[in-house]
């Protein structure tokens, strides 16, 4: 893995050297923009709108626009002098994680142990095992300051960035919110017995990104030559039968789950009975 930070945890007076790799890694398939009259890929020109110039990478510089048409400007080494300021992750207070809502989440990356200083990372992450509690910190990469969530995963310590409270919208911002909700009572019981029949442990090895796989299909097909044909959806409709729906999805869960052994048994008791009958007129 790649190294896209190094600095250190420190909690107190206590600093625990590290260094910084992604968690995660983006599999969506890469698509070019091309020109569709002679199939040749478009480029980006970075262009002055008052030169009407190309301009280079090298006389570029960062601006903050304060008023229209007039910039603060800055250089790359002013907004990198600010970044490292500090090499450290300094957590602030510990709390637990289920005090923290999911929608504060941002970007995982696993810490591990600096060239020096493992005993010091095998303690931390121990005390924090032991007391399963998680570390509330600040941290600046890659010239932006976050918050972060320090936590053990399996035998790696980690760390969430997670986003400030002024950086999260208000709830009341969001259109249509139905006021006092009501709820018929046999629906909600229903429902309720839908969720419990669908509830299972969360094991994310079962799910897939099935637009990715179908876009990785079509790539083959059409590299193959073969003409590729989309089945049309069906026509949906707006108007939906509420307890019809919850009665049917709960008969169709509790199909998927009897037994196959126990539905040939069923069946074959069926069919005795029917002989029996047969013969007795």
């Amino acid at each position: 893995m790649h190294t896209v930070w190094k600095g250190a945890i420190s909690f107190g007076l206590v600093h625990v050297p590290v260094k910084m790799f992604s968690a995660t890694q983006d599999n969506d398939i890469a698509m070019k923009m091309i020109h569709k009259a002679c199939g040749t890929p478009i480029s980006y020109v970075r262009t002055c709108q008052h030169c009407e110039q190309p301009v280079e990478w090298e006389d570029i510089v960062r601006g903050y626009e304060y008023e229209p048409g007039r910039f603060v400007l800055f250089e790359k080494e002013e907004l990198d002098a600010l970044a490292e300021a500090s090499k450290e992750i300094k957590i602030l207070d510990f709390v637990d994680l289920n005090e923290i809502d999911p929608i504060y989440f941002q970007k995982t990356y696993y810490l591990s142990p600096g060239d020096t200083g493992s005993n010091a990372y095998s303690l931390l992450m121990e005390a924090m095992r032991q007391t399963g509690k998680i570390g509330i910190a600040k941290v600046s990469i890659r010239s932006k300051s976050s918050l972060a969530a320090i936590r053990i995963i399996e035998d790696c310590i980690a760390m969430e960035t997670i986003f400030y409270p002024d950086e999260i919208r208000s709830i009341r911002q969001v259109p249509n919110l139905p006021e006092n909700p009501q709820v018929n009572d046999k629906e909600l019981a229903m429902a309720k017995m839908l969720i419990e029949q669908l509830s299972a442990p969360f094991e994310p090895d079962k799910y897939k990104d099935d637009y990715r796989e179908k876009v990785w299909d079509m790539i083959q097909s059409k590299i193959a030559g073969e003409e590729v044909r989309v089945a049309p959806e069906a026509p949906k409709t707006n108007v939906i039968d509420l307890m019809a729906a919850l009665q049917a999805s709960l008969e169709a869960v509790k199909t998927e789950k009897v037994p196959a052994d126990q539905t040939d048994k069923t069946a074959s008791k069926s069919r005795g009975k029917k002989k029996a009958k047969e013969t007795v007129s």
